[in-house]
């Protein structure tokens, strides 16, 4: 009676090195998502195309982001900013860019680009709106803490912005879900910055626009580049002439743009001698001369009769054919004007190494009392440091938005010139004689 082997045994004679084989060349074919044949490649680019083309979701949900991240950055609460980025739509039409520059779709590429531009161009808005609003708010409440951190460029930013971009890219090629996690990944370091240049441009508070947008392009350009590679990763390269020549503009068009607004390209002609750093300008302090001493003559008689600066208390007798009179030579003080020595104001400037500014705190490791971009000045209080686990803090004045702001700062980010006083030759007072 003859059995059938089951079905799950091995055929005889395959070897486990064999069995391993086969299962790395299926696992390469099922990694080579990019077919090989130019109708695989059209079908597999129509297919994506359509899952990151955009639709009228991505303008609603804008709309509404962008009203959480400008009541966020108006009531200068992180939490609304944050409520703001998870209800921010999908960015699958920034994907849809990537893979038309690839493929060399120009139609494609303009359709996405101008959805996304006029997605951002809402949150613009929307900020903007806010920013206006925020002129209504007492000077000693328009702190926006929030609108300048991010209208500032962060190397932990920059380093979420990267990975956001690499791992969007694969889950939205490998799988059919929506990425949502990279998604608000992403949209944290794009949609924000973008809000807070809006913002600044309607409160018009200094130092956050356009600072802000030139963040927005910048991360804008640092993720697509490397979107792009993520791409190549996933074995999707241009093919034609379109798609080579719109590939090597964008790659170039970013690089440039990001070496030259993070001063990258200074920085590599400092290092290779071929530029000199930028010297710290020297700031003359501002100080404000003391009025002279005002002399308030006293009444005196003639000459004759008075002996400036010898006080006398005897009457002075002449004799004289006329009946004598007595004449009084009057005391007259010699004013003496007392200067009192105050130090001279030390102007230091912000250098801070990250993030592009600083802030003055209420108190050594306190409340945030206003923000100052890299190149602002302030009054550094002499003689008056603080040392707080190890860090030093200097207690400084300055002007934000013709608001007088008193506090800290650490002592790190601030670079001192040497102050110059300027002085003025007081004028002669003038008197008159009275006889």
């Amino acid at each position: 009676m003859n059995y059938s082997e089951p079905t799950s045994q091995p055929t005889p004679g395959q070897s486990p090195e064999f069995e391993s084989a086969r299962a790395r060349r299926r696992r390469a074919r099922r990694r080579a998502y990019f077919p090989t044949d130019e109708e695989g490649r059209a079908a597999l680019f129509t297919h994506l195309a359509h899952r990151a083309f955009p639709s009228y979701e991505l303008f609603v949900f804008s709309l509404v982001s962008g009203l959480f991240i400008g009541l966020g950055f108006f009531l200068n609460s992180q939490a609304l900013l944050i409520f703001g980025v998870l209800v921010a739509p999908l960015m699958t039409p920034w994907i849809g860019i990537s893979l038309a520059t690839i493929a060399g779709a120009g139609r494609f590429f303009l359709q996405t680009l101008i959805a996304f531009l006029v997605s951002s161009l809402i949150l613009f808005l929307s900020g903007l709106l806010a920013g206006v609003a925020s002129r209504t708010l007492p000077n000693s409440a328009r702190t926006f803490t929030e609108a300048f951190v991010h209208s500032r460029l962060w190397w932990p930013d920059i380093a979420i912005l990267t990975i956001a971009a690499i791992i969007l890219t694969i889950s939205f090629v490998r799988s059919e879900e929506r990425p949502y996690l990279p998604s608000a990944l992403l949209a944290y370091g794009i949609i924000l910055p973008i809000g807070a240049a809006g913002f600044g441009l309607g409160s018009g508070v200094d130092g956050i626009w356009p600072e802000g947008l030139q963040v927005f392009l910048v991360h804008i350009a640092w993720a697509t580049f490397f979107g792009i590679l993520s791409l190549f990763f996933l074995r999707f390269y241009p093919t034609s002439a379109g798609g080579l020549t719109l590939t090597g503009l964008v790659i170039v068009a970013a690089i440039a743009f990001v070496s030259l607004q993070t001063g990258f390209v200074k920085w590599i002609q400092i290092q290779a001698g071929l530029a000199t750093p930028e010297p710290v300008p020297a700031m003359q302090a501002e100080s404000t001369p003391t009025p002279p001493p005002t002399v308030t003559p006293s009444p005196r008689p003639s000459q004759t009769d008075a002996f400036i600066g010898v006080p006398s208390r005897t009457p002075s007798r002449t004799p004289s054919s006329e009946p004598a009179t007595p004449e009084v030579t009057l005391e007259i003080d010699t004013p003496t004007s007392t200067i009192t020595a105050e130090p001279t104001p030390i102007i230091g400037i912000i250098r801070a190494s990250e993030g592009g500014g600083a802030f003055i705190r209420e108190k050594p490791g306190g409340k945030v009392l206003a923000t100052l971009g890299n190149g602002s000045t302030v009054t550094i209080v002499p003689d008056d440091l603080q040392e707080v686990n190890g860090i030093v803090w200097v207690h400084v004045i300055a002007f934000t938005n013709d608001v007088r702001v008193e506090g800290w700062m650490i002592q790190s980010v601030l670079q001192t010139a040497t102050p110059v006083a300027e002085w003025e030759p007081s004028s002669t007072p003038e008197t008159t004689e009275t006889p």
